[in-house]
């Protein structure tokens, strides 16, 4: 992140947005995050580290090129009309990397399947309430803390969260689609490497209904937060 910041690439401009308060903020914690979850992931299980590094590519794409439209329906329903949303591109190459990986990361077809679903599902979650600043590494770092008992990939998602917080509370940095996609997968490869069969369907239905009540998610995640602005992600 240190780096990313004294060299920005491509011009500061290209690192900049706007929060949720109106402040200039950096992305650098995006890729710096990302880039570290998919390196350690990948040192422990290959699979998980793949299905980061391809939640981060689809996050990244979705900073540069993404329209402000959420949930699935809208972005399905621009695609039943020919239009290929950044919001379709994440669903389908998300879906896809955490589907490839689960198969990868367990054996029967049953646990294959479920595994993909929760690896997808907890990127998907995790960029949903990353609503205002820190709402989504702390959200990692505190689901991600008890499971380190049984799985490294969750240190490997806890650390990398807590890394990039304080910029991100300080609102000096925030992570985006990038950092937050990433996060969430190696959340979901934690869950999948510690849990058995009867564990993955109990977080897959989890994810599954936190997809489907999208925006109740979302508002739940910013109540507190300058509630007479009504809802806004914090990347905008």
């Amino acid at each position: 992140m240190a780096v990313l910041r004294a060299t920005a690439p491509g011009g500061r401009e290209r690192w900049e947005r706007t929060n949720y308060a109106g402040r200039t903020v950096g992305l650098y914690a995006g890729p710096a995050s990302a880039l570290a979850a998919a390196v350690g992931a990948g040192r422990i299980r290959p699979a998980a580290g793949m299905a980061v590094a391809v939640a981060g590519l689809c996050g990244a794409y979705d900073d540069l090129a993404g329209d402000h439209r959420r949930g699935f329906r809208a972005h399905l329903g621009a695609l039943r009309d020919g239009e290929v949303t950044s919001g379709a591109v994440k669903l389908f190459g998300i879906s896809a990397a955490g589907l490839v990986a689960g198969a990868l990361m367990k054996e029967r077809a049953v646990d294959k399947a479920l595994a993909g679903v929760v690896i997808a599902g907890a990127a998907h979650f995790v960029n949903l309430v990353d609503v205002r600043p820190g709402r989504a590494a702390g959200t990692v770092a505190a689901l991600g803390t008890s499971g380190m008992v049984r799985s490294e990939l969750a240190g490997v998602a806890v650390g990398a969260a807590v890394a990039v917080l304080p910029d991100d509370l300080g609102e000096r940095a925030m992570i985006g689609d990038v950092g937050a996609h990433a996060l969430g997968a190696a959340l979901g490869a934690a869950v999948v490497a510690g849990n058995g069969r009867l564990g993955l369907l109990a977080h897959a239905a989890a994810v599954v209904a936190a997809a489907v009540c999208g925006d109740q998610v979302s508002r739940l995640s910013a109540a507190g937060f300058r509630p007479e602005q009504g809802f806004r992600h914090s990347c905008e």
